[in-house]
């Protein structure tokens, strides 16, 4: 590598959150959640886009509001320069004739729209940019530059800017079979053990692969 070049980015290299991120307003559960950096820097340089609540304006000053909350699950693939917008307006009344945030006005200014949330197994393509307290279904995907205004369903596909629907990943009835297996909750050894029917569109096989796994090493409390 030359002198004065950064680390080289690839599609292979992928940053894995819960070795990386620090922020206490991003939550983490499990440990396989990645975004893949190809071009640009970490997730929480590049990706979490707060107004209040990020390393700088931690350090800086104390917010005037709640804090927005990003919980991401296990199992989660974020694309290169995704972004997940955080922080309400970011002060811009669009109920008010100006919408300039103007400092002695920045308390009013300010509008929350909750926390957000990305489910266990979802995908977020390439570019997508998601809104402020949206929540983002199990297995759901976000295409490739989608921009997602409002929430996603479970083992949803949603594309386009305001991002809507596309199609079902599953039928309605798998889908509500896999809710009611909450893979993304089995622990390690479990999900190991049934990967080859995680891999597959075969919810009977996948069920009953549950239930003989379960009465041979005990079902979880």
């Amino acid at each position: 590598m030359a002198p004065g070049n950064t680390q080289t980015k690839h599609w292979s290299k992928v940053e894995l959150l819960h070795e990386t991120v620090k922020n206490p307003n991003i939550h983490l559960r499990g440990t396989h959640s990645y975004y893949s950096a190809a071009w640009t820097g970490s997730f929480e340089e590049s990706v979490v886009r707060y107004h209040y609540g990020d390393e700088y304006s931690l350090k800086t000053w104390d917010p005037l509001w709640p804090i927005d909350q990003l919980y991401i699950g296990d199992y989660v693939c974020i694309g290169a320069e995704a972004v997940i917008l955080m922080g309400g307006n970011h002060t811009h009344r669009t109920d008010w004739f100006s919408l300039y945030p103007f400092p002695e006005v920045i308390p009013d200014a300010y509008i929350g729209k909750g926390d957000t949330r990305i489910g266990d197994g979802a995908w977020i393509g390439m570019r997508a940019m998601i809104m402020p307290g949206i929540t983002i279904g199990e297995g759901a995907v976000v295409a490739s530059g989608a921009v997602v205004t409002k929430d996603v369903a479970p083992y949803t596909i949603v594309a386009g800017n305001p991002a809507s629907s596309i199609r079902q990943r599953f039928p309605d009835a798998s889908v509500a079979r896999l809710l009611e297996l909450e893979m993304y909750s089995w622990d390690e050894a479990k999900f190991t053990a049934l990967r080859s029917h995680i891999t597959s569109q075969d919810i009977d096989a996948l069920a009953a692969a549950s239930d003989e796994y379960d009465q041979k090493h005990g079902a979880p409390i």
